[in-house]
């Protein structure tokens, strides 16, 4: 396969009419996580991608599994467990924003371990996140055999710092994830993330920290993206875009980005294609977005 993305997949559940939860009468299903947008972005694309993780064996679990396949998903390796739940969450929409509350303490995702992906044949590429160490101690030392121990190799590894302070402090999660995304052959990291977890400054601050990635992605928000390969930086400046929502929008940036490196793309096109994508987000409500027109994606990507 192309890529393997793992990590944990949610049911999402939130207000049908504008207005908080706590005054909703109906709340709309979805299904949320960021390795899976991930795996759907790159399947809509084109690209043969996969999804592992563990599910209840209860109807979100269910859903979660009908809604990745129906997208084009390859599910063959997710596990479901007979006793502990799906995790959910529920975003409450607000006038400062929408605040998320989850509720994944002790669901199935949180047992994965080491040995989780054993007898499985090398993908190209192995999708991770910096979400799923902070799910419970076997989840981090899985993570630890695949990124540090590279139990799937030869594949290459890309690693999402996606800090989640819910999950864990940013000083008990700084050391950690800045360890795991030096190891990454490509690492993403939002500069405000980095700003909290490892307070650097700029782009070329966070480079310094984390010089053993082979390729550095560094967001920027509304501003652009600056990318670092070796010697060579290269700056993207963002599609100005009237936002929706910004979930999901850089779990699409990761897609078109890794989508365009296995389409042996320059990294600039890497960039632009990432940046189309992660715009297509912005302007949807929830987190898998259409993608663009196949015309659209070949221009960029031919655009050297």
């Amino acid at each position: 396969m192309d890529v393997l993305c793992l990590g944990e997949s949610m049911i999402v559940l939130a207000p049908t009419a504008a207005g908080p939860l706590r005054t909703a009468v109906d709340l709309q299903a979805g299904v949320a996580g960021a390795e899976s947008n991930v795996a759907v972005a790159l399947a809509r694309l084109g690209a043969d991608a996969a999804w592992c993780g563990k599910v209840g064996d209860d109807p979100f679990g269910r859903r979660i599994l009908d809604v990745l396949t129906e997208a084009g998903v390859d599910c063959s390796l997710v596990r479901t467990d007979p006793i502990r739940p799906t995790g959910v969450y529920f975003k409450d929409p607000g006038p400062e924003g929408t605040t998320v509350h989850y509720y994944r303490r002790g669901s199935a995702a949180s047992t994965m371990g080491p040995g989780h992906l054993a007898d499985t044949a090398p993908p190209r590429l192995l999708h991770l996140s910096g979400i799923t160490p902070a799910l419970s101690d076997t989840c981090a030392v899985l993570v630890d055999e695949l990124l540090e121990d590279r139990a799937l190799a030869p594949a290459l590894v890309s690693f999402d710092v996606n800090y989640r302070p819910a999950l864990w402090p940013a000083d008990e999660a700084g050391p950690v994830l800045a360890r795991l995304a030096g190891r990454a052959d490509i690492t993403f990291v939002g500069l405000d993330e980095a700003q909290t977890l490892w307070g650097v400054k700029t782009a070329e601050d966070v480079r310094d920290l984390l010089p053993g990635a082979a390729v550095l992605v560094v967001k920027d928000g509304g501003n652009g993206v600056t990318a670092f390969e070796g010697t060579e930086r290269h700056y993207s400046p963002a599609e100005p875009v009237d936002v929706v929502e910004p979930v999901g929008a850089g779990d699409a940036y990761a897609a078109g980005f890794l989508y365009g490196r296995l389409q042996n793309a320059s990294l600039n096109a890497c960039l632009r294609l990432g940046h189309r994508l992660a715009a297509g987000a912005l302007q949807t409500v929830g987190d898998l977005a259409p993608p663009p027109p196949s015309e659209t994606v070949r221009a960029i990507l031919e655009d050297q």
